[in-house]
């Protein structure tokens, strides 16, 4: 589908730098409140932002590959269900024409709710359904959303169809049309809040994407979009928005707090950018930030320009909390300044489902939980990925089987046929299982939970040895003797478990006693050392294949082969053929942590 604007430009009025304007609040006007200073009324206004992110396609607080109403150890509870039901407290308590609900994005992809509506029974077809995140969120009632890099994972025609279908813009303000290096999304949503008694409030929000969209989902944007930094893109539009009158300015922000990027210097704008905005770019009075998967009640950063304080929020992701910015207005020497900003969170386990999205999107529940409810074959015992971190774990093996056994099919008659096919995975879950009999597709997504699609490469053995020790830098060092506690013995630096990677097809140690860099022992190809010049073709999922983890060589390794099939459907396809999930077809123990030669378990 064409990049364009269009849907956005005909709802909106524009302005001669491009810019849309919504509409003033909708409810009744809000009174001001007048306090005695000296002799002289003071008005007041009182405007609270409510702020989800991350939702990941969670409507209801429903485990897809349990079968089961969502729980866990800290008794949290997902959903846009429980996320209406607070939004409709706090709209009750403050006043609908007093408040805004924005989203920080990520909300297509997450779930298979969210799968089956881009894959199965696809949003994109003739007559096709309306995405349930569209509907939810249109019933609940949100006034913007920015664009997360999820939201491109099925490509820019499913992202165009779900922002036609949504009542509210998606904004990206640093999503540029990689030719005009125009804005390819709304860059700014704008709001009036009437005042009785007083000038209206106007209200900017403006919604910032992450730069790793150019890295993760290449495949889709490049040559068509271009994703600079959010620290530029603020600096240029938000002194726009104070001149075309913005009383309040809030910054929806798909990207972290921390200032650190997980791309290396592949791209060069930061990935958890939005502390950055907030210390570099004047006039900016809060945002919401997400990405990170963190929860951040509060945070405030000091404007290094103005001096002025700014309140950052970051509710938990798959709807589990809501930030809610309280901020107070006093109208001054004829203008509305932003007296205070106050932000904290609001917990969904405290309430109920909204009965009215629970009868809005029963039915796309109900199918979808029949779908992944599909027996495609049965397991010989039970595989499970509780060991998967620090143990080479036949269910691992099994994703590395089926991408060797695709990757081969693909390339036969062609010039890398000859070449021996190498595979990597992650232990994305510490929970997954295949239990021994049935297995359904719910059993195999659990499995394998992103919708990564797989790649072709071309590495040489150097390269692969370079590849497993920066793999191998996930553990902790542990010294001989040292006591093994599993539970932290990896993870180190933070890295999370989709960062490291088996690779299959040779036979290595990892020795943890070893500094960083020196830790890949015994590395073997067929039972003799590896030769750094022997050439592979690497079978590698598409985040790790365009860069993402920063894995040396691979985002630029000669590409040979690539499909937009997700892994996981390669997997229920495998297993769907053989009928039987048998590890003795591909289980085989390839590595080992040791400490100076002697195994850890």
């Amino acid at each position: 589908m064409p990049l364009n604007r269009r849907k956005f430009l005909k709802k909106s009025a524009v302005t001669g730098a491009g810019v849309a304007l919504a509409g003033a609040a909708g409810a009744p006007a809000a009174q001001a409140v007048e306090a005695r200073k000296g002799h002289r009324p003071v008005k007041r206004y009182a405007l609270t932002v409510m702020g989800t992110t991350d939702l990941h396609g969670h409507v209801f607080n429903w485990d897809y590959f349990k079968d089961a109403e969502y729980t866990d150890a800290a008794g949290n509870a997902q959903g846009l269900a429980r996320i209406s039901t607070l939004v409709n407290a706090i709209r009750k308590e403050k006043g609908r024409a007093n408040t805004l609900l924005l989203d920080a994005g990520d909300t297509i992809q997450g779930t298979p709710l969210t799968y089956y509506y881009a894959k199965v029974d696809p949003i994109t077809a003739k007559g096709g359904p309306v995405h349930p995140m569209a509907q939810a969120m249109n019933a609940i009632g949100y006034d913007a959303v920015a664009l997360g890099n999820h939201e491109f994972n099925y490509g820019i025609e499913t992202l165009r169809k779900f922002e036609s279908q949504c009542d509210f813009p998606l904004l990206g303000a640093n999503a540029l049309d990689a030719k005009t290096l125009k804005p390819a999304f709304p860059p700014y949503f704008m709001k009036t809040f009437r005042v009785q008694g007083a000038p209206p409030v106007k209200v900017a929000v403006l919604g910032l994407t992450n730069p790793g969209i150019a890295i993760w989902d290449k495949a889709y944007v490049q040559g068509k979009l271009t994703f600079p930094g959010l620290e530029e893109q603020a600096a240029k539009w938000v002194p726009k928005l104070r001149s075309m009158g913005a009383d309040v300015v809030v910054v929806s922000a798909h990207s972290g707090a921390s200032g650190t990027s997980s791309y290396g210097d592949q791209v060069p704008y930061v990935e958890n950018s939005a502390a950055l905005v907030a210390q570099q770019v004047p006039g900016i009075d809060a945002i919401l930030v997400g990405h990170a998967h963190l929860e951040i009640p509060e945070l405030k950063v000091t404007n290094a320009a103005s001096g002025k304080t700014v309140v950052l929020s970051e509710p938990l992701a798959f709807a589990e909390r809501m930030s809610v910015f309280d901020f107070q207005l006093v109208f001054e020497r004829g203008c509305w300044r932003v007296e205070s900003v106050a932000a904290s969170v609001r917990n969904t386990n405290a309430v109920a489902d909204d009965p009215r999205i629970t009868r809005l999107l029963r039915d796309e529940h109900d199918v979808v939980v029949a779908y992944v409810n599909q027996v495609v074959g049965t397991a010989t015992e039970t595989l499970t990925t509780v060991e998967a971190r620090y143990k080479d774990a036949p269910i691992i093996d099994l994703i590395t089987k089926v991408q060797e056994d695709v990757v081969r099919a693909a390339l036969v008659g062609t010039e890398y046929a000859s070449l021996p096919v190498l595979a990597q995975a992650s232990p994305f879950s510490r929970t997954s299982e295949i239990p021994a009999g049935d297995v359904t597709i719910r059993d195999l997504s659990s499995l394998y939970v992103y919708d990564n699609t797989l790649v072709a490469k071309v590495l040489t053995g150097a390269q692969v040895r370079a590849y497993l020790e920066y793999s191998a830098n996930y553990f902790v060092r542990t010294a001989v003797g040292a006591v093994i506690d599993t539970e932290k013995l990896t993870n180190a630096n933070n890295r999370p478990d989709y960062n490291y990677d088996y690779v299959s097809g040779l036979a290595y140690d990892i020795d943890i006693a070893q500094a960083e860099g020196s830790r890949i022992k015994n590395l073997t190809y067929g039972g003799a050392p590896l030769d750094d010049a022997q050439r592979f073709v690497f079978a590698v999922n598409n985040y790790r294949a365009n860069g993402g983890g920063a894995f040396p060589f691979v985002a630029s390794a000669p590409e040979v082969w690539s499909e937009s099939t997700e892994i996981r459907t390669r997997i229920a396809e495998w297993v769907t053929a053989k009928g039987s999930l048998d590890p003795a077809e591909f289980a085989s123990v390839d590595w080992k942590l040791t400490r100076e030669g002697t195994p850890v378990f």
